[in-house]
């Protein structure tokens, strides 16, 4: 029997992630510092309601949003700089947002916030947005590929086309059982309405379901079983291991330019 306190929790699967965020911190304000961005922009009455908006200065650069992972519980959008330090150099737009955290909010709340994000976004670009996300970013980039935007006013119909989800947790009750729900306060019930493995698959939609290849068996399940059960839906889906790379290292392939997965990142990105 699976021990989900082993497969669920990735800050003692891999110590050095103390070293790697910190390296990716610095970096970061390092490029918050010196970028053509506009910071703090507000798409929600809460505090944490904000984004950043890296520009390249070109008008028809893709634009391309990365949602911040850290089990809904920790992380922050300005750690994540260095990606759209690499990603404008590579000549896209990058918009990074943050979102309230469990437990001051629920799952379902931040799930909310992001949609509200994602239509302030095309109200101030005007441009469709390639959604990617890692962990709990990789569940909200799949949340927001199977969001009805038919109910959002102002908003084109298919927003979201594409989703690259890295490393996303797309079943929650899993998690119900392990201290990582000591924020999230998921009962059985509220972890299957928070997954969107149980939600109507996004037809005619595209999803990568990418994972580290070092990873736990659950981390990869999650990402097989999505595209698996998504792509018999009718969702074109493709499920993408990357060889070596655990929870953290697996952020980086993103724009390591010539790995698989950013490779993959420029394709959908340029669609």
């Amino acid at each position: 029997m699976l021990d989900y306190e082993v497969e669920y929790n990735n800050r003692q699967r891999v110590p050095e992630h103390v070293e790697i965020n910190a390296r990716w911190q610095a970096a970061s304000a390092a490029y918050r510092a010196t970028a053509h961005a506009a910071l703090d922009q507000t798409y929600g009455p809460r505090e944490r309601n904000r984004y950043d908006l890296f520009l390249t200065g070109k008008a028809k650069a893709p634009l391309v949003v990365y949602i911040h992972g850290g089990y809904w519980q920790r992380g922050d959008r300005k750690d994540y700089a260095f990606l759209a330090q690499a990603l404008n150099a590579r000549g896209f737009d990058v918009a990074l947002p943050s979102y309230g955290l469990c437990p001051a909010v629920s799952v379902m709340d931040i799930v909310a916030e992001l949609r509200a994000f994602v239509a302030a976004l095309w109200r101030k670009t005007g441009k469709p947005a390639l959604l990617t996300g890692h962990s709990a970013g990789g569940h909200l980039t799949a949340a927001m590929l199977a969001t009805d935007w038919s109910q959002a006013a102002g908003v084109p119909t298919d927003l979201v086309r594409t989703g690259i989800a890295v490393s996303g947790v797309f079943d929650l009750g899993p998690l119900v059982g392990t201290s990582l729900n000591d924020a999230l306060g998921l009962d059985a019930s509220a972890a299957r309405a928070a997954s969107p493995l149980f939600w109507p698959p996004p037809a005619g939609r595209v999803l990568v379901a990418a994972v580290g290849g070092a990873e736990s068996a659950e981390f990869l399940r999650q990402s097989r079983e999505i595209a698996t059960r998504w792509q018999n839906a009718g969702v074109s889906c493709q499920y993408l291991q990357v060889p070596g790379a655990n929870h953290f290292t697996v952020v980086e392939e993103l724009v390591s330019p010539d790995s698989a997965l950013s490779i993959k990142l420029a394709e959908c990105a340029h669609a």
